[in-house]
């Protein structure tokens, strides 16, 4: 990069001078306290949420780790490895998850602007990269209640945006509110190499307006990078100098699921744990001879009551004494009512819906009605999370919005500080797309660019416009051809009567 930022940015010697005059953050630096609170980070109720929303959408559930258990000896319960453990997993949470992501943010943001040339600078930002991007971001925030992105300048000098996992991030804020980020500390771990083994080290970054500090994570205690502590985030190379600056924010944005950054798992663990159960239950008692066909012993007691629990879960075997009933065996069957867990199953399904506030896209109003009326009935659950959630996002790209506009200014591509900028969700629902044309075309109170943006068969709205335009061009340019042709006509058919 070959330019100055003079505009979000200030020079490393600016910020020395500063803290030397005010102290500012001096916090950061302290090694103890970032010990402190990287260690109550670890094991804080938190960051063990953020860990099961992560595990649980990629399937890693409680089930996995399911034993069956009997009553032992002393009523003590023990672990038997004799009886049929299924462990079936029904991911209904991550099929809510990728639900509410493809809802919100399956289609691109629209960017709305009265500036043209901003909005092909944004738009070559906002391109399909960081709408992949974006879509990864609404995981996190869903799984974790909040997601990070990172504003830089790659390797290259290009600037991009960059995803940080929220399991990572440590954020300070400057109000109460939680709106304000002060500063965040960054742990995570990467492999290397030591001689021919790899092995797993964890780093420590803390990001603030001063730079970004640098630490290894060894033992519970931070030991300092001694190639580089403090680097800034902007570096300058002319050939000959080496220029350093920092932006005047923290570059760290967040983007979270609501206002508490509570994820979603927190709603529905137990729902989605239950569904497991039962199915796993279910299976067990297929395939559990001794559980369906009890095994009657009479005249053969003399076993304790906890003996007797034991080969009842283990064997199937129940001893009975009877002076009326010589000794022998006889069998008692269990039945298994499959329709009770259908029952079961379908409620917990539904219930993991109505708590996880998504849609049953195998709703009875759909085969039976599927009116516009019917469909947004379908979906306001759905929209209760993705209102709040676009809530958000709109604060996190209006923060975003600065970092770009910094960006801008300072590699002379114009300066659009204030500039008005609207970003829209294109949400992903279902529609009768036949009632939404019918409406638009009896709409005489709608704009053109209004009722292109809301039509179903629009994806890109500026170049729906455009070839609006060059359609109705070419049917001037075409009228007026006509138009001279047949002036041409008359012309001649003049001229031939004056003759005569």
């Amino acid at each position: 990069m070959s330019y100055f930022p003079y505009q979000g940015a200030v020079t490393d010697t600016d910020v020395i001078n500063e803290n030397i005059i005010n102290g500012a953050n001096s916090v950061i630096t302290d090694i103890k306290w970032l010990e402190n609170e990287i260690n109550k980070f670890k094991r804080s109720e938190k960051r063990k949420w953020i860990l099961i929303g992560e595990a649980y959408y990629e399937g890693n559930q409680e089930i996995l780790e399911r034993k069956r258990w009997v009553i032992g000896k002393g009523g003590r319960l023990e672990v038997n490895d004799n009886l049929p453990n299924n462990k079936i997993l029904d991911n209904q949470y991550a099929k809510l998850v990728d639900q509410k992501v493809n809802y919100q943010l399956g289609k691109q943001i629209t960017i709305e602007t009265e500036n043209s040339e901003y909005l092909k600078k944004l738009q070559n930002i906002f391109n399909k990269r960081f709408h992949r991007t974006l879509r990864s971001i609404g995981q996190d925030s869903l799984n974790g209640g909040i997601g990070w992105l990172y504003p830089l300048y790659d390797e290259n000098g290009e600037f991009a945006i960059k995803r940080f996992p929220p399991h990572e991030i440590i954020p300070y804020w400057k109000d109460s509110e939680q709106t304000i980020l002060d500063f965040a500390i960054r742990l995570y771990s990467v492999k290397e190499y030591e001689g021919n083994s790899e092995v797993v080290v964890e780093k420590v970054e803390v990001y603030s307006a001063n730079g970004v500090e640098h630490y290894q994570w060894f033992a519970g205690h931070l030991v300092q990078n001694v190639t580089k502590t403090l680097v800034s985030y902007i570096t300058i190379n002319d050939g000959e100098n080496e220029l350093s600056m920092n932006w005047q924010r923290t570059p760290l944005i967040p983007f979270k699921f609501n206002n508490k950054e509570i994820p979603l798992i927190k709603r529905v663990k137990s729902l989605q744990d239950g569904i497991n159960i039962m199915l796993s239950d279910f299976e067990n008692n297929m395939q559990e001879d001794a559980r369906n066909t009890l095994l009657v012993l009479h005249n053969y007691d003399g076993q304790d009551l906890a003996e007797f629990r034991r080969n009842l879960s283990v064997y199937g075997v129940v001893k009975v004494r009877s002076d009326a009933v010589k000794g022998g065996v006889d069998t008692l069957t269990v039945e298994v009512n499959a329709d009770n867990y259908k029952s079961i199953l379908s409620l917990f399904k539904k219930a993991l819906i109505e708590n996880g506030r998504g849609y049953d896209a195998k709703d009875d109003r759909m085969a039976n009605n599927p009116n516009q009326l019917n469909i947004r009935a379908m979906y306001s659950e759905i929209d209760l999370d993705a209102d709040g959630i676009e809530t958000e996002f709109q604060a996190s790209f209006e923060e975003l919005l600065w970092f770009i506009n910094v960006h801008l200014a300072n590699t002379g591509h114009g300066d659009y500080e204030g500039e008005y900028v609207n970003i829209i969700f294109n949400r992903d629902i279902l529609i009768n797309e036949m009632e939404v044309v019918e409406v638009l075309n009896k709409s005489p109170y709608l704009s053109e660019e209004t009722k292109i943006a809301q039509h179903p068969y629009v994806k890109d709205v500026q170049q729906e416009i455009q070839r609006n335009k060059k359609e109705r061009q070419e049917r001037i340019n075409e009228f007026d051809g006509y138009d001279d042709h047949f002036k041409a006509i008359n012309s001649k058919s003049g001229d031939d009567n004056d003759k005569e």
